[in-house]
Order: structure tokens, then C-alpha cells, then sequence
């Protein structure tokens, strides 16, 4: 990554960035997955980052910049190393969403989406539907999606990364859901439709669990 002085991108993340216009049939369908490249790389997106990345996509500036603005996935100040996007969300607002939020913002010490935990460490958003209405309440975190969510496994999820010990997604027998989305999923937008039902490998594995075992 970038030292804290630098705004732009190395030029192997440059190189990524312009490789990706040729696995798109439009050059401009290359702009979310080269601001997620950026992001990646600096934590945030400057706007020296933004227009390096309309320059090696061959884009108007304004036209980046503007993806970059409407989806909430993509940030234009720094935000904490780990972040969790908690879906506020009709079916998980039934399910304990709020409950959720708290705890998440007790865990890490902010008072509001818009700080940093003192460590640098976490930060928090409120999201729109994430598209497991079935699976609530759940989140995305570290481009990790988690389902059926409840205090204490928000207190192992921030442990967890306190030590450096990133979960392993897992599918146990009692049904605990941990999936990695592919990287076509687009972030969430302002404002977000109703999503459709999850279609990860590890609900579809849930799914053929249950029916082997209706069987």
C-alpha cells in the first residue's frame, strides 16, 4: 500500500486498472472495478486517484468521479481498515438490525458512522438492502458477506480481526453462513431497489443440505 503521503496509485495497480477496459464490452463498464482496485490500494478515493483512474480508462474525469459518488461502497475520506456495511433494511430491521448496529458501535468505540475507531482498525455503515433478506440480520465485511447475525458473533467477528485472525468462510451443520459474493456483485447504490435472494455458493449449499436431509 501507499505511504500516508501519497494520494496516487502504484503502477501496478495502474497496470490492473488498464487491463480491465478489454474484459468489458464498453470501456466505461471497467469503472467500478477499477475504483474498487483504488480503494483497495489507498484505503479511500483522492481525487489525484479518481483522475488517474479516468486517464488509464481513457474516461472524463467527471464521469468516474460521478460512479464514485453514487455508489456507498465507495469512499472519498479515509475509513477504518475494517468496515462493516450493517443492512438496515426492512427484513433485518425486524430481525435485530439495530441491535446490531449498537453492538457494533460499542465494540469498536464510535458514536457515529462518520468516525474511526481510535485504532484506526473499524468503522461502520448503515446500508440498504445487501440482497439475504432470508438470511437476517446480516452484513458485509472485509468483501465477506454474514448472515443470521447476532451480538456475540459481532463481538468474534471484531476479535477476530483484532488479532489478526481473519474469519475462514465456513458452512457449519447448524447452519451459520459465511459466503464471499463474486466480484461482479455491484455496491450498494443510492438509493439501493429491493435485491433479489442471495444466490452465493454457501446459501446454495445450505439450500442442497436441507433438501438431502428432507429427503
Amino acid at each position: 500500500m501507499n505511504s500516508p503521503e501519497m494520494s496516487g496509485l502504484s503502477a501496478h495497480v495502474l497496470d490492473e486498472i488498464k487491463e480491465l477496459p478489454a474484459k468489458y464490452p464498453q470501456p466505461r463498464s471497467a469503472v467500478m472495478p477499477a475504483l474498487d482496485l483504488a480503494q483497495e490500494e489507498l484505503g479511500h478515493l483522492t481525487p489525484e486517484a479518481m483522475s488517474e483512474v479516468a486517464a488509464a480508462l481513457e474516461l472524463d474525469p467527471g464521469y468516474v468521479e460521478g460512479v464514485a459518488t453514487f455508489y456507498s461502497l465507495f469512499h472519498l475520506a479515509p475509513i477504518g481498515k475494517h468496515r462493516f456495511y450493517v443492512c438496515t433494511n426492512l427484513s433485518c430491521a425486524l430481525r435485530g438490525a439495530d441491535e446490531i448496529v449498537d453492538r457494533v458501535k460499542k465494540e469498536i468505540g464510535v458514536g457515529s458512522s462518520d468516525e474511526v475507531s481510535s485504532d484506526g482498525l473499524f468503522s461502520y455503515e448503515e446500508v440498504e438492502c445487501l440482497g439475504a433478506c432470508e438470511y437476517a440480520p446480516m452484513m458485509r465485511l472485509d468483501h465477506r458477506y454474514y448472515y443470521d447475525l447476532t451480538t456475540e458473533k459481532v463481538d468474534a467477528l471484531v476479535a477476530e480481526r483484532r488479532s489478526s485472525s481473519p474469519l475462514t468462510p465456513t458452512l457449519s451443520p447448524e447452519g451459520e453462513r459465511e459466503s464471499r459474493r463474486p466480484s461482479s456483485v455491484a455496491p450498494t447504490a443510492r438509493p439501493h431497489p429491493a435485491a433479489s435472494p442471495p444466490t452465493s455458493p454457501a446459501s446454495g449449499e445450505v439450500k442442497r443440505k436441507k433438501k438431502k436431509a428432507d429427503g
